[in-house]
């Protein structure tokens, strides 16, 4: 005779394979109608540049890697999670920065996996003594994976052992590659600076099952996004590791239906960093950001917590979010280094 405990764990986790398999058919009909679905998107958006805006490649004037991870609502035992890398570089000779930045974004048990990669050529341009203006273009390779593998299937069941037998099922894996585009645009001086960017520029077709139809709800939305800050030094003097700056921000972005912006400071002296941001969205006050970090030579560590005041606190506890940049400042053979390097956003 079964125990009361043993009904209740067998019914939990068949509850829990129902909910698995509610999820599979509702992937399945979204492909099939309407994904719309927006990109992932970083709380320390500055320090993964590339991914914010194409034309910040050759800003920095240095040769910089850029890799950025963050885990969404760790709460969940399914969150997402998500990883960008970025790399860049500026030829003075050709006034153009060039880069290359990446993307996976794997959602819940890895059911649906987005891979992408793209280049970036960015035309810097000097508009007079304190003003630059860079303009960028980037085009690449998204594929898009879905793995029903994943799911636990109620034939799969044992009523002792848990989801240990095979399934009579057939397990789909589906993959859907396209190619993508965007272009970016900046104007900068030492103390300021401005940015619109827009990516999924033609809109590609991303259905597993409807590749050739034309439906907008089978398109992958444009992502417009403005942002901007500028630098304010509280302290006067000469020796710029001194300094204490006190950096506003702001980013606007807009996928669709669906949008976000973070307003927010970071406060900046020799190797610290302090920073806090408040991210509102369509539908709710989503996050409070809190962000701390470590400057070395050549070297720069953030870390950034997203505290949860959206009604799905209770559940999606906040994200944590790292990310690390390494710059080397080349040689350019006696050519002077430009005045018009970017400054911020920064770490």
């Amino acid at each position: 005779m079964q125990t009361p405990v043993f009904k209740m764990n067998l019914i939990e986790r068949e509850i829990r394979a129902m909910k698995k398999i509610y999820t599979f058919l509702f992937l399945l009909i979204g492909s099939a109608s309407s994904l719309l679905a927006q990109d992932p998107q970083l709380s320390q958006y500055y320090a993964a540049s590339l991914y914010t805006n194409p034309a910040m490649a050759g800003a920095s004037r240095n040769i910089r890697l850029a890799v950025s991870g963050r885990s969404q609502y760790t709460g969940l035992s399914n969150n997402y999670r998500t990883a960008v890398a970025g790399l860049d570089a500026y030829v003075p000779s050709l006034n153009s920065g060039f880069g290359v930045v990446a993307m996976q974004d794997v959602a819940g048990d890895g059911f649906l996996t987005t891979s992408s990669v793209s280049g970036i050529y960015s035309f810097n341009a000097r508009l007079n003594r304190d003003w630059g203006f860079n303009a960028a273009l980037q085009g690449g390779l998204v594929q898009k994976r879905f793995d029903a593998s994943k799911f636990i299937f109620e034939d799969m069941i044992d009523p002792v052992r848990g989801a240990v037998l095979p399934t009579a099922e057939v397990i789909p894996v589906e993959n859907r590659s396209f190619a993508n585009f965007g272009f970016g645009t900046l104007i900068f001086s030492n103390r300021m600076f401005a940015g619109i960017a827009m990516h999924n520029l033609l809109e590609p077709n991303q259905s597993f099952f409807y590749q050739n139809a034309d439906s907008s709800s089978l398109r992958l939305p444009r992502r417009y996004t403005v942002h901007g800050g500028f630098n304010i030094y509280l302290n006067q003097t000469r020796y710029e590791e001194d300094r204490i700056i006190l950096s506003p921000n702001i980013l606007f972005m807009q996928q669709r239906n669906f949008y976000q912006m973070n307003v927010g400071f970071y406060v900046k002296q020799k190797a610290l960093t302090l920073g806090a941001w408040f991210r509102q969205t369509s539908r709710n006050a989503d996050a409070a950001i809190f962000m701390v970090g470590m400057r070395f030579p050549n070297f720069k560590l953030g870390y950034s917590y997203d505290a949860v005041i959206s009604k799905a606190a209770t559940a999606a506890v906040g994200s944590h979010e790292l990310s690390i940049v390494l710059e080397i400042k080349p040689d350019y053979k006696g050519r002077r280094r430009s005045s018009k390097t970017l400054r911020c956003p920064d770490l």
